[in-house]
């Protein structure tokens, strides 16, 4: 055998034993700025001039059958780590007897990967070890280069199939020397069986790198890639190239960049946008219910949750036109209608693991959730046959909320979506306020399907009801601001305030808006509760801060809210941990959920510029454009089966709107700042 022969692991092992506990990600560095803007789509960390090192970061890429979390340090001499979570989420493993419930909502089979992994390379019969790094790019994607080393930069790609159980890293070596170089590789190949729910199952990692001697003259480059992937059973073996995944991948960050494209002067605010549709849109699952979006974050995948899936992105697919995000919406709320308890008690939360395991006990709000945000998908699709599928569960889920209401009006509910990480009393804000939205949504869908008056009435008599007991239930002063309580006795302020502003309730605005951007506010966005008793005082959930900037455009506040939604984009696209919005800290380490990238672009399709459908081809339109803005352009809308685009400039108060149907103009007026107005599409 050659010197350098290839490293073979041959594991046959009954559990996983690679996985490593991530560092909790630091707020030190919340204020520090790392990236900048490439283009549009990128985003480049230049490390020429870097002192703040070490420095780490993770970024989770996905396609339909892989997940990988992909964490990178740099120390201080600019040597890189990387480990590689990868998780396959159709394969389920096995759990220990003594395990916990929640161990089985997240047996998928997953494990680091260390550099470790990665095959040898000797130059010139001396071992490479990569250069410093030069610089970190992401767009959709992730790229890491190199300075030369022993004569040769590298470049790496980090990258999932959109379609496989296959993870891709693939590595450039350029020879940037004026002398050959000499290079060999030890290979590496590692497999692992496990006996899992479903069969047996395969991991492997190899390296596709030439196993003879190869001569690299001074400015030619070499590829080669290292794939993880897995089998379940006598599968197919995965035969797809490095090159063959990028080229699908790109070709879905094509799809994705031109539909639903923001124009802003903010060039910061543009390529969040962008970037955000990337992640909500790519986590996306192939399952026994169908594709579904998942939440991800290393731990929730093939599942569907009443909040993320039903309220979140469900609502904002069809505006990007995306074909597999409609459907996975679909899936979701068909698997919903399909379990809805005959006795009206309490719908399930959540449907994981393919489906097979529902969760919980509770009541989180989740029907009105539901209520709220299938109607408003339905509307957005702009298609009858869509709507009156999903018309009877939106029936029994109102149903629902109007038998939960108490003695006050309002709607009783255990908890909200935090579940009981913070009290919530017996009826809190945000069920009330969904409940609200939920009532009036339906009730413009209703009309579209030419439901009886009668229940149309009912639906709106039931809004306007709650919107008067909401104001006597829960509005309060609270450190000396008009606003609301979020249960009844509660002192202290709440991040889910802002759900009354979204609904359109706007009684409380100023106060509201004070409370949020003002007391609530911190580093990193609207925290959960002004309560310095809090175990973690300076806890926040990113939802609560995208409610809240929706809110306050829809309330008419643009000038409050675009200096904080400026401010809380540049941390999360260039600064210490980038390019998404996230879940939570510390809970869930940062992780980049992928529905709160769907609510980041929410704050502007509903939200600046105020689209709210209120037929299959009819919706009001009110631009919130911020005073020191000239123009904004939101471009290949797809909502309610058409394409178009909408133009604003801004002059003395007056506002010049151009809405294009197909490139055609349907609507070009003048109108107040403020106003809202209705555009019809022409079929």
């Amino acid at each position: 055998m050659k010197q350098h022969h290839l490293f073979l692991f041959l594991l046959l092992l009954t559990t996983t034993s690679l996985t490593a506990q991530q560092d909790t990600i630091s707020l030190d560095k919340t204020k520090e700025t790392f990236w900048e803007i490439e283009k549009d789509q990128q985003i480049l960390w230049k490390l020429a001039d870097e002192t703040r090192l070490p420095h780490e970061d993770n970024i989770e890429l996905t396609g339909q059958k892989v997940a990988a979390i992909i964490s990178y340090k740099v120390d201080e001499k600019k040597h890189l780590e990387v480990e590689r979570h990868i998780i396959f989420p159709q394969l389920r493993v096995n759990i220990n007897s003594g395990a916990n419930k929640w161990t089985a909502y997240r047996a998928y089979l997953k494990d680091d990967y260390s550099d470790q992994f990665l095959p040898s390379i000797v130059v010139n019969n001396k071992t490479f070890q990569p250069g410093a790094v030069k610089e970190v790019r992401i767009s959709g994607m992730l790229d890491i280069s190199h300075e030369p080393a022993s004569g040769l930069g590298l470049h790496r790609t980090f990258v999932p199939s959109m379609t496989e159980r296959l993870f891709v890293e693939e590595w450039t070596l350029t020879n940037e020397s004026d002398t050959i170089k000499n290079l060999q590789f030890g290979n590496v190949q590692f497999q692992q069986k496990l006996v899992g729910l479903q069969g047996m199952y395969t991991r492997e990692v190899y390296s596709d790198a030439e196993e003879e001697a190869i001569d690299l003259a001074p400015g030619s480059s070499y590829t080669f890639a290292i794939y993880t992937l897995a089998y379940l059973n006598d599968e197919p073996k995965i035969t797809s190239s490095s090159k063959e995944v990028l080229t699908q991948r790109e070709l879905y960050l094509g799809a994705i960049w031109d539909n639903l494209i923001l124009e802003t002067p903010d060039l910061i605010l543009n390529t969040l946008f962008a970037f955000s549709k990337v992640r909500a849109s790519e986590s996306i699952f192939d399952s026994p219910m169908g594709l579904v979006h998942s939440p991800g974050g290393g731990r929730y995948y093939t599942g569907i949750w009443a909040n993320d899936q039903a309220e979140y992105s469900g609502p904002f697919f069809p505006y990007l036109g995306y074909d597999i995000g409609n459907e996975a919406a679909m899936n979701a709320y068909r698997k919903f209608a399909q379990n809805l308890p005959a006795d009206y008690s309490n719908v399930f939360a959540s449907f994981e693991m393919g489906g097979e395991l529902p969760c919980c006990g509770s009541d989180r709000g989740d029907a009105a959730m539901i209520a709220y945000g299938a109607s408003q998908y339905a509307l957005a699709m702009g298609d009858p046959k869509t709507g009156e599928e999903l018309w009877p569960m939106i029936e029994w889920c109102l149903e629902y909320c109007k038998r939960q209401k108490n003695e006050a009006g309002v709607i009783k509910s255990d908890s909200d979506e935090m579940e009981g990480r913070i009290p919530t009393g017996e009826a809190n804000l945000a069920t009330s306020s969904l409940a609200f939205g939920g009532w009036k949504t339906a009730a413009l869908l209703g009309t579209a399907l030419g439901k009886s008056k009668k229940q149309i009435a009912a639906y709106e008599m039931e809004a306007a009801a709650l919107r008067q007991s909401i104001e006597s239930y829960f509005g309060a002063d609270i450190e000396g601001l008009h606003t609301y309580q979020y249960f009844e006795g509660h002192p202290f302020l709440r991040h889910w305030i802002c759900l009354p502003l979204v609904m359109g309730i706007d009684e409380r605005k100023e106060g509201t808006l004070d409370a949020l951007f003002s007391k609530l506010w911190a580093d990193n966005g609207v925290k959960v509760e002004f309560n310095p008793d809090l175990k973690e005082p300076d806890l926040f959930w990113d939802r609560g801060t995208l409610y809240a900037f929706r809110g306050a455009f829809i309330a008419g506040d643009s000038d409050r809210a675009m200096p904080k939604l400026q401010a809380y984009s540049k941390t999360r696209l260039l600064g210490f941990h980038v390019p998404y919005v996230v879940e939570a800290w510390p809970e869930g380490n940062m992780a980049h959920l992928s529905a709160e990238s769907a609510l980041y672009c929410r704050i502007f399709t509903e939200g600046l510029f105020g689209i709210r459908p209120v037929d299959f081809k009819r919706f009001k339109l009110k631009p919130q454009i911020p005073s020191g803005w000239e123009k904004m352009a939101l471009r290949n809308i797809k909502a309610m089966g058409s394409s178009f685009d909408i133009y604003v400039v801004q002059k003395s108060q007056r506002l010049k709107i151009l809405v294009l149907q197909d490139g055609k103009p349907i609507f070009n007026e003048v109108r107040l700042t403020g106003e809202e107005f209705e555009v019809e599409l022409k079929y």
